[in-house]
């Protein structure tokens, strides 16, 4: 064979080769790229940055301006296991995001402006474990089946946020949760958080920061650690009465009155039928005889 013909293959092969290297070391400026991780901290990134190797398994945007994730952009990343987005400027427009990114196991939004977290958030992160929105002080509303799909969910933290309340359901029916931050919160300790606080004291859940978990409202309640108000909340909600209670207690009053005038109303006609039925036949006996 000719040497020419030696070479040929060879040439083939390296460029083949420098094809396969550029591939894997496109980058998006400014971010630092490694097998199947890109770093884009503290970059003051706008916007999603593009470029992002289509193979890339770990995603950190940490400390940027980033205020929208663009679904399309993400569902190009199908292999992502990681995505770091805390201390940026994302809102409340994340429904149906994350729906390209099916493998997602780690995802990290904390000190955001999230404002609410619905059923399609996260619905579509089947194989999500660990979850942080915390640290985002306008977040108000969980949706009581937000997290329905994430049954491998392990960690979930929601503390320094807006919440006043949370739906027993929306944590208990988690088979797979084992650590739940709740700390700095709002809580308003009323009879209708009593299932949640008597949840988290019957849990296997560990609680971190237990000592911050406290009561915000109502004002004799307040500072007080929300698992060890539990009984004070049992005599308060057996023993209170609130106003729509006597609106019912009313109700019910006036309608046994009600009730009752009626029955003594049947009753006094059923009497006097009688009576008049009787006199009847008693006259009608003296006629014949």
């Amino acid at each position: 064979m000719s040497p020419s013909g030696r070479r040929q293959p060879l040439s083939l092969m390296f460029l083949l080769g420098m094809g396969i290297a550029s591939q894997r070391i496109n980058c998006p400026s400014g971010c630092s790229c490694q097998y199947l991780e890109v770093n884009c901290t503290g970059q003051q990134l706008q916007e999603f940055p593009t470029a992002i190797p289509l193979d890339t398994r770990q995603l950190i945007l940490a400390a940027n301006n980033v205020s929208y994730l663009p679904a399309v952009e993400l569902s190009f990343l199908a292999d992502l296991v990681y995505l770091d987005c805390r201390k940026n400027l994302l809102g409340d427009d994340l429904d149906f995001t994350f729906i390209g990114v099916a493998k997602l196991v780690y995802l990290d939004l904390s000190f955001n402006n999230l404002t609410q977290v619905t059923f399609s958030t996260f619905s579509h992160l089947l194989s999500l474990v660990v979850l942080k929105i915390s640290d985002n002080p306008n977040l108000v509303a969980i949706e009581k089946d937000a997290f329905a799909n994430n049954t491998w969910l392990r960690h979930l933290d929601v503390s320094r946020t807006g919440l006043t309340f949370l739906d027993t359901s929306t944590v208990q029916d988690l088979p797979s949760l084992r650590f739940l931050g709740l700390s700095d919160n709002l809580w308003h300790c009323n009879c209708s958080f009593l299932d949640f606080i008597t949840w988290m004291t019957e849990s296997n859940v560990h609680f971190p920061d237990a000592d911050n978990i406290t009561c915000y409202t109502p004002e004799g309640l307040r500072a007080l650690k929300m698992p060890a108000v539990e009984a004070q909340l049992h005599f308060n909600c057996l023993t209170q009465l609130y106003k729509r209670d006597y609106i019912f207690l009313c109700l019910i009053g006036f309608c046994i009155f009600l009730a009752g005038t009626m029955a003594a109303w049947l009753a006094g006609i059923c009497a006097v039928i009688y009576e008049v039925h009787t006199s009847k036949g008693e006259e009608e006996e003296e006629e014949e005889e």
